[in-house]
């Protein structure tokens, strides 16, 4: 990429705040050939002023729709700072000749945990029991242990995964550990392929369903009243893949009727959160967390390496990860 290719080299990360940038190393991304600004966010007023002049921009959620992408005359290279790609007209990409990286499996040892962090407290009624030695309940108790919320193991439980990726898989693994059994449910409208059910087989059950396919047009709403009615009585959700998938007022009356034994929610519909359901008070046996299964240190470690490993090679005429 040359000066006049380049915008004299001049890069711009539109969201690092996304990465907590403050408390993370982005030296990786440093080079004497670039020129870097960074941005805790960026409206979509502040948008083309920003990329005007750009030869890379990287985004991890600010959108690059065909005006942005048609109006930045200057950008040769988008990168992603995240895997999915939905925030970024691919199609315009294309015909501008701009080169689209992303960033894959670079969340996976961190998503699986929080699965589990997520489910082993559902299963366990941890924040219950919390809250009850707080309330100096266990201190009035009168035997040595406080058992007042039903406590569940994994072992011997059926987990249900939608979505059979390497995150999908990866939780496949340490379900199986536990010595669970793992059902994988087939995507809906393909054809039948060895070691997968059809969901509603995997609904019916499943004791843990867990979501880690991406939101399309095919998967959104994916979860609805009818599949939750589909599952077993007493049996847990965990969702860190994307808010749209479920519906979101289904979920809560499942919980409140004590249907489902519980969820574990990481994304909602919108975020940041404006007046969802799920947030509502004294919703039974469940857990929102603000979109973090992905956010571990390491995690975004790797992110920053990885961004800086696109760029390079890009520079050298080598690109990777390329999506478009």
């Amino acid at each position: 990429m040359t000066d006049s290719e380049g915008g004299g080299r001049r890069a711009v990360f539109l969201d690092a705040g996304s990465l907590a940038q403050s408390a993370m190393d982005m030296t990786p991304l440093e080079d004497p050939s670039l020129a870097w600004e960074f941005y805790d966010t960026t409206s979509v007023d502040a948008l083309r002023e920003r990329i005007a002049e750009a030869g890379i921009v990287v985004t991890n959620k600010v959108v690059l729709d065909q005006a942005a992408i048609t109006a930045a005359e200057q950008v040769r290279l988008i990168c992603v700072a995240a895997t999915g790609t939905n925030n970024v007209d691919l199609a315009e990409a294309r015909d501008r000749g701009i080169t689209v990286c992303n960033v894959p499996g670079y969340t996976t040892p961190s998503v699986v945990e929080h699965v589990f962090a997520l489910l082993l407290s559902l299963m366990r009624h941890l924040p219950d029991y919390h809250r009850a030695v707080q309330s100096g309940r266990w201190q009035g108790s009168a035997h040595f242990s406080f058992i007042d919320f039903p406590i569940h193991e994994l072992h011997g439980k059926v987990m249900g995964i939608v979505g059979y990726g390497e995150l999908g898989r990866a939780v496949g693994q340490v379900a199986e550990a536990f010595g669970m059994r793992v059902m994988v449910a087939e995507r809906t409208g393909s054809e039948a392929r060895p070691g997968r059910e059809p969901l509603s087989e995997v609904l019916r059950h499943a004791d843990v369903l867990t979501l880690h396919c991406p939101l399309t047009d095919e998967t959104r709403g994916l979860i609805g009243a009818k599949e939750l009615q589909l599952m077993k009585r007493g049996a847990v959700l965990i969702n860190t893949a994307r808010g749209g998938i479920v519906d979101e007022l289904a979920l809560l009356e499942a919980l409140r009727s004590h249907h489902l034994g519980g969820a574990g929610v990481d994304v909602l519909t919108q975020e940041p959160p404006v007046d969802n359901p799920l947030l509502s008070q004294g919703v039974p046996n469940l857990i929102v967390t603000p979109h973090i299964a992905w956010a571990s240190r390491e995690s975004r470690r790797r992110l920053v390496n990885e961004l800086a490993a696109n760029i390079q090679a890009y520079l050298q005429d080598k690109p990777r990860n390329v999506v478009a």
